[in-house]
């Protein structure tokens, strides 16, 4: 992904604000949607995009910044690339001009947030701890200007008084960055003190750079019109909305709020889309429903543990059934292709029981697993404890796990997420074609359900001789990677 090099223009914007576990892609192209001009990626610190390995995701069309974790610490797609800004957290110059080369080809603009008054921010020198030190903020936005093709901004927050914000100000302008927001509270203040729109239009009306003002949410707007009179009230070139969009990001749109039923679905129906995780999309629907989290859908989002579960409390399972399945679909294409273009050698999987099963906790008796039962039935049957060989696809880095019980070996067609989930669905393939009890719910021979059953209740009776935990170590279970041939143990069930 390429963007060309057109500077984006900072005036006459609505811009979304960056904001912590929010500002992720599906919320970012749902402000798209009803009417943003410039979407902020949420604060990513410096030293952890350093660690990452830029991929092209060809299931999602998506570009995907990994870490070594394999977690994406951020993802974009061409939909937002001349609009999305990235905002990170740094306090040294080097490391941002680093992590500027590294992102500059997949986004718009570059940001550094010198506002965040937040621990986890300032303690490492970043966010709101840099307006002490106006030298290091001008030799990071002069080498950010100097070393990248994309337009530079800053966020920052007021200072104690007038005089010192405008010499600030005035420093940064200098360095020759495309635009400043200002976030009109001092490092101390927190959303519950008012707005000092008069220094947003002191700043607005000495600087010849636009000016986007911003923290006007609650206060100043609480619908679409209301960011026109803030943008007004302080003289500002744009402006910037965190938590009114957060609450509803239909507030970019010019007809006005939509319904929030209708924001949250079309919110989901991103995350899924996107394979956002679960966590990232639940915590935003709450921002979303707010005190309606004690309603009974409010209860279902809460007790949702799965992005499918999510759609469900929403009525939209059909549709990640759907989508999902064109996901795997589109995987497996792929997957063919490549291995077709390269002449990759097809491994003999020849004795190995095959079924295409996938692991369901929800189906599950509380504390049981299928490993768990099938490492029971093992032990009773005085056969060698399973060894579980799993593999990860580069492709998209999905999990397959191979079981071997008495020199037979058992695997899912399917592809998982994690290899936890992937040893699962092996172990479930194994106890399917025994015809033996795997732990689901509604099974009559739970030899291992009941023993727990049994020692819980004991526990509630007084103090016992504990049974034996199993332990983690007799399940020695290789780790491959695709296509390196290297191989290590895997720790934890």
């Amino acid at each position: 992904m390429i963007v060309n090099s057109v500077s984006l223009c900072y005036h006459n914007k609505l811009i979304l604000a960056p904001m912590v576990r929010v500002g992720t892609l599906p919320m970012r192209l749902l402000a798209l949607d009803y009417g943003a001009d410039i979407v902020y990626c949420e604060e990513l610190i410096d030293l952890k995009m350093l660690q990452c390995k830029r991929v092209v995701n060809e299931v999602l069309k998506t570009v995907d910044f990994v870490a070594p974790d394999d977690r994406v610490i951020f993802r974009t797609c061409e939909r937002e690339q001349s609009r999305v800004v990235f905002q990170m957290g740094t306090s040294d110059a080097e490391r941002a001009l680093a992590v500027a080369k590294l992102v500059e080809n997949d986004v718009a603009g570059i940001d550094v947030n010198m506002g965040c008054p937040k621990e986890y921010s300032t303690k490492g020198g970043m966010g709101a701890a840099l307006l002490s030190d106006p030298d290091k903020i001008e030799k990071i936005l002069s080498t950010l200007v100097k070393g990248t093709r994309r337009p530079v901004t800053c966020k920052i927050r007021i200072l104690p008084s007038l005089e010192d914000t405008l010499s600030l100000v005035k420093r940064i302008e200098r360095t020759g960055i495309a635009a400043i927001t200002v976030h009109g509270r001092k490092r101390e203040e927190r959303p519950q003190h008012p707005v000092s729109c008069e220094v947003i239009k002191a700043i607005a009306e000495t600087l010849s750079i636009p000016v986007i003002a911003n923290g006007g949410s609650h206060e100043h707007i609480q619908q679409h019109l209301d960011i026109e009179e803030f943008r007004q009230a302080t003289a500002a070139s744009s402006v910037m909305v965190a938590r009114a969009a957060m609450w509803n990001p239909s507030i970019f749109l010019k007809e006005g709020l939509r319904p929030l039923e209708e924001v949250m679905q079309k919110y989901i129906r991103y995350a899924v889309q996107y394979d956002n995780h679960y966590t990232n999309t639940k915590y935003c629907l709450c921002q979303m429903l707010r005190e309606q989290l004690e309603s009974p859908q409010g209860r279902l989002l809460h007790a949702a543990q799965s992005s499918q579960e999510i759609c469900d409390a929403f009525g939209l399972g059909a549709f990640y059934e759907e989508t999902t399945q064109k996901m795997d679909a589109r995987r497996a294409e792929l997957l063919a292709k490549t291995a077709e273009k390269v002449g990759e050698p097809v491994e003999d999987t020849s004795g190995v029981i095959k079924m295409a099963v996938k692991f369901d906790r929800r189906a599950y008796a509380p504390q049981i697993t299928p490993k768990m039962c099938l490492l029971e039935w093992c032990r009773r049957e005085k056969l060698a404890q399973p060894v579980y060989e799993t593999v990860q696809r580069p492709l998209d880095r999905m999990f397959c796990s191979v079981v071997t019980v008495a020199e037979q070996k058992y695997q899912s067609t399917l592809w998982d997420k994690s290899k936890k989930l992937a040893e699962q669905t092996a172990a479930i393939v194994c106890l399917r074609s025994q015809g033996l009890p795997e732990g689901r719910l509604g099974e009559e021979s739970l030899s291992l359900y009941k023993r727990k059953r049994e020692a819980l209740d004991q526990d509630s009776e007084g103090p016992r001789t504990q049974e034996p935990a199993l332990p983690r170590e007799l399940c020695k279970k290789p780790f491959v990677t695709l296509g390196s041939g290297e191989k290590r143990t895997l720790e934890g069930w």
